[in-house]
């Protein structure tokens, strides 16, 4: 028993430590601060307390084992978060496939004080050695350790009193994983998210027809009329959508050294006779399945999962996907174009439910050493790569162009960057501008060769942003770059990313200053076809029509509007940057109408819901057995 103490107190005082050095829990009284010291207890109590049903010295030695184990989840939290702001759910740990293309960022993650994280596992053995002879050879009796596993269940039922009393319906209401770490703890967190997740995966096998229904009045009573001045506008013209990896909106118009970064995606913006549009309060909705949502997001205008991607847990759904829609509605051929590994995020999978023609893989692109760099083909000659491809596909097309250089941990060779990096002596913010800027050069060399291939003119040309690309665990080098502190409102304000669209034969808007949204994309661009959206089940609302709704939900339950926002159950006056401590009914409405949305978009994926929905009478469902993402070579 005394044994049992020594590891129950290192294991509590640990906890407690990494809870502060490591994670930004937003603690904002001394009942949250109370509770973030409590928390490990229970854990450690009843966890710690299973290995005194063993006999003799195996008590000190399961001890050690789950002391170990534990301390090796709560570091892979702590990696984890380090980038993505975010803590490990069993979702993410089903991700498996993906790992293996993440060793670099993950090293990168890692820091020489991480070592002291295992100090109370090297004091337990030393210990334990010491204590080798004063071991008892029969097993205490049941009543200690049930009084030890008694005594965690008590101190966690406290735990989560006091928490409902600061945070009612705690686990009931939110999707905020921050919140729940706060107040339970990592492995209390970790046992809540495995049961969440088996009732998930249950639902599927209990859904019915009925429970679409709710979902479709929703998204009828959402809908927005078209913008007559665009819709049909665009009906057979090619389409080409540039996906800018981890591009945030920051980025455009910066100068760093004195130089623009983005000089090209600048011209864009600016200049008139281009015929842009440029949507400068666009936001990004995804979650932990980043890139893959919003490939989801902007594909099916649905909501990504609270936890892990949908790409990988629920690839085998049925979704009635945009480029399954071009191709019944107006004969496109669709394609992706991304150079990396085709089953990353189940993408080969995936893209099947989704009707995609053409998935053009690492097996179709030259990967060799000088071409690739961190997670696979480098900008420029992927779209080098890609031009003789996109001319052989027939027309109209629907065509999906993926970087990836510019993603985490922002690696360039030094030929290769053209501008110098930040000095914030922050690796990764320092290197971001870098990426950009050979992303910018790149998209460049791309419109240069549209031109030249006669498909410039002709074609929508839509380039967006896909996700953050510096986190909030970065926030005193991101202060120093935007000269100004990073607040909670800050940060959500930094996750607008680029959206921009021209249209052929329609004059641009030059700067949309309309409040929008990754779900807003599919409804938008159909109408742009002269394809009505009222069809489909979609949470968003067409970008260009004058009944556009200008809320943006975040996947975590925050929300963001023209002029007010909600973060973190803090509501703040936009203009003003003050918080509003007395919110109106109408600001508590939108509340319930964003969490009622992300609901409903989570019935229909955990429940596979659109099995049940015919859009109209010529609607025929994806066959998967229709695609083959092998290339040719190889079948032969």
């Amino acid at each position: 028993m005394g044994f049992f103490a020594i590891a129950l107190v290192l294991f509590w005082i640990k906890t407690y430590i990494i809870y502060l050095i490591e994670f930004d829990l937003g603690v904002s009284n001394g009942m949250q601060q109370f509770l973030l010291f409590l928390n490990p207890l229970s854990s450690g109590l009843i966890f710690l307390g299973l290995a005194l049903f063993a006999k003799g010295k195996k008590v000190g030695i399961w001890i050690i084992i789950i002391e170990a184990v534990l301390s090796f989840l709560m570091y892979a939290n702590v990696v984890f978060y380090r980038f993505n702001s975010d803590f490990i759910t069993v979702a993410v740990l089903m991700q498996t496939e993906n790992f293996g293309s993440l060793g670099g960022s993950i090293v990168s993650l890692m820091e020489w004080r991480d070592l002291l994280y295992t100090l109370d596992i090297i004091l337990l053995i030393v210990l334990f050695k010491k204590l080798n002879i004063n071991w008892t050879v029969v097993r205490t009796k049941a009543r200690r350790p049930i009084t030890v596993l008694a005594a965690g269940i008590l101190v966690f039922t406290i735990n989560l009193g006091l928490a409902e009393i600061d945070r009612p319906q705690l686990l009931e209401r939110t999707f905020d994983r921050n919140y729940l770490v706060k107040y339970l703890g990592i492995y209390n967190f970790t046992i809540y998210d495995t049961i969440q997740s088996t009732k998930s995966s249950t639902q599927r096998v209990f859904a019915d027809s009925s429970d679409i229904t709710e979902v479709e009045n929703y998204t009828k009573s959402k809908y927005a009329k078209p913008n007559a001045e665009f819709f049909g506008k665009g009906a057979g013209k090619n389409i080409i959508k540039i996906h800018l990896e981890s591009f945030q909106s920051f980025l455009i118009d910066y100068e760093l050294h004195g130089e623009e970064v983005t000089p090209f995606l600048n011209s864009l913006v600016h200049d008139e006779s281009l015929d842009y549009t440029y949507f400068d309060n666009f936001f990004h909705q995804t979650e932990q399945g980043k890139t893959a949502d919003a490939e989801l997001i902007m594909d099916n205008s649905l909501y990504g999962l609270p936890q892990g991607s949908a790409f990988s847990t629920k690839g085998n759904n049925t979704y009635q996907a945009l480029p399954a829609i071009l191709g019944q509605q107006q004969g496109y051929t669709s394609g992706i174009f991304h150079g990396d590994g085709k089953s990353f995020w189940n993408r080969d999978e995936v893209y099947k439910s989704f009707g995609v023609d053409e998935f053009y893989h690492e097996d179709y692109y030259d990967m060799s050493e000088e071409n690739v760099i961190n997670y696979g083909l480098k900008d420029k000659p992927f779209f080098e790569q890609s031009m003789p491809y996109l001319e052989e596909m027939d027309q109209p097309f629907y065509a999906h162009m993926m970087t990836l250089t510019n993603h985490h941990p922002y690696l360039i060779d030094e030929e290769e960057a053209s501008l110098a990096p930040a000095e914030t002596g922050d690796g990764s913010v320092d290197r971001y501008f870098q990426t950009a800027r050979y992303l910018d050069e790149s998209l460049e060399q791309f419109f240069s060769d549209l031109k030249e291939a006669g498909l410039y003119e002709d074609s929508i040309i839509m380039i967006y942003g896909d996700h953050y690309g510096i986190s909030d665990n970065h926030n005193r080098a991101m202060a120093e770059i935007i000269g100004e502190e990073i607040t909670p409102l800050k940060n959500a304000e930094l996750q607008r990313v680029p959206f921009m669209i021209r249209v052929p034969g329609v004059d641009g808007q030059g700067t949309n200053h309309e409040y929008s949204s990754m779900v807003d994309v599919v409804p938008t661009l159909l109408h742009i076809l002269g394809i009505d959206s009222l069809d489909y089940i979609l949470f968003g609302t067409d970008m260009f029509s004058e009944d556009h709704k200008d809320f943006v939900p975040f996947r975590n339950g925050d929300f963001i509007t023209e002029k007010y926002s909600s973060i973190s159950g803090v509501y703040y006056d936009n203009e003003t940057k003050e918080v509003i401590e007395e919110p109106t009914e109408d600001m508590k409405a939108m509340k319930e109408t964003v969490l009622h949305e992300l609901g409903l978009s989570d019935k229909v994926m955990y429940g596979d819901l659109l099995r049940f929905y015919t859009p109209n009478e010529d609607w025929e469902p994806v066959d998967v057995n229709d695609y083959f993402y092998v290339k040719e070579e190889e079948t032969e």
